[in-house]
């Protein structure tokens, strides 16, 4: 690596021109503790975006899960289906309510969750006598899961579907926005996402009642009084005045960062679609993916070289790649929990956890930054 070789990061994140207006109103009216106008523009834009009710601005995605578990009740000894092919904020919250997860395998066709796991796992539940008290669908890698069917077995046994939208801001399912389709949705805006406002998240759903009861407990559960007084356990979950500020100016060119982190992948796609053993993440008929991060499969047998070999290779040239995300089911946190495979014999998740790897795609990589991935890879794999 040579010392003027400039980092390359797996997505940062891409300001604009808006967002300094937002921030410079929020400086010039004082706006700047936790609240105010910016937050409730931010909640009203976003819903109006993605086609819902209403939405409630917090401090991550993660928080928005919890909420939304509380909003369902869920509690010590309930049991919760997850995906199990996501990063680990997707089902701490469980923990946080007492809850056992049960994790749930992904299909190839998507990566997302499959329904032939989530239906043996409720039959499973079924048996016991005891079924989930919720269903957390997770959207992987800026693409939604296959919605339909995975609603349908989750109405015919009467439990709440929470969809995990963090990754998929932007994308659609049949038409309709990612992140609307259950109960209650869940949008990051951390530094990596396809927006941010450095760290965030919103929780929407069209019960908006439900929603200021989130509102109600993310801002510590004070209850109308002139003094302090708080009769239900609260959280400091609310997004701060700037940090909605940064949000609205960033939502202003979301459809733009769609466009160019499918640009970044059709570079990619372009580069080595022809290359033995490597295998791109399918983009499912039923909508569009954001490839919010350009994913890929490497056969080691067929390629010559290991999906380690070229995370090597590239953090030698200063440049970030990772594996896709270790499933849940393999975490020491969440040995001791069940879990369903898409295939009786066969585990998807851990199939793509082996082979998986996930490349630099900032919207705001140049495309001489991508073709220097893209010639570093082809040394690395002789291709």
């Amino acid at each position: 690596m040579t010392v003027a070789a400039k980092r390359i990061y797996l997505s940062s994140p891409h300001m604009g021109q808006y967002e300094q207006q937002f921030i410079a109103e929020a400086f010039t009216t004082n706006w700047i503790a936790p609240l105010g106008p910016h937050v409730d523009a931010f909640e009203k834009e976003i819903s109006e975006y993605v086609g819902i009710g209403g939405a409630a601005a917090l401090s991550s995605g993660t928080a928005a899960i919890h909420l939304a578990l509380r909003l369902l009740g869920i509690g010590s000894g309930d049991i919760v289906f997850c995906s199990t092919l996501t990063f680990v904020a997707s089902a701490n919250p469980i923990l946080y309510q007492g809850a056992t997860p049960v994790f749930i395998d992904s299909e190839p066709e998507t990566w997302n969750m499959s329904p032939a796991a989530l239906e043996r796992a409720f039959k499973a539940c079924e048996q016991s006598g005891k079924l989930p008290k919720a269903v957390i669908i997770v959207n992987l890698y800026g693409q939604s899961s296959d919605m339909e069917p995975l609603l349908d077995l989750c109405s015919k046994y009467e439990v709440p579907v929470v969809e995990d939208a963090a990754e998929s801001l932007g994308a659609t399912y049949k038409g309709k926005k990612s992140g609307t389709f259950g109960k209650y949705g869940i949008y990051s805006f951390n530094g990596n996402k396809i927006i941010t406002t450095s760290g965030g998240g919103m929780l929407v759903s069209d019960d908006l009642q439900a929603l200021e009861k989130a509102r109600f407990w993310a801002t510590q559960a004070r209850d109308p009084a002139k003094y302090y007084q708080h009769s239900e356990l609260g959280h400091n979950y609310r997004l701060s005045n700037v940090l909605a500020a940064i949000g609205r100016g960033q939502l202003r060119v979301l459809d733009q960062r769609v466009q160019a982190k499918r640009a970044v992948f059709e570079r990619y796609r372009a580069a080595f679609c022809e290359v033995d053993g490597i295998e791109f993440m399918p983009e499912a008929r039923y909508g569009q993916s954001t490839r919010w991060l350009t994913a890929l499969t490497v056969d080691q047998d067929r390629c010559g070289v290991s999906v380690n070999d070229i995370i090597d290779c590239l953090a030698e040239e200063n440049i970030e790649a990772r594996p896709v995300w270790k499933p849940l089911h393999l975490q020491p946190l969440f040995h001791q929990y069940e879990y369903y495979p898409h295939y009786l014999d066969q585990s998807v998740s851990d199939r793509l956890f082996e082979t998986g790897l996930c490349l630099p795609s900032g919207s705001n990589m140049t495309e001489d930054e991508q073709f220097r991935v893209i010639e570093i890879i082809r040394r690395c794999t002789g291709k």
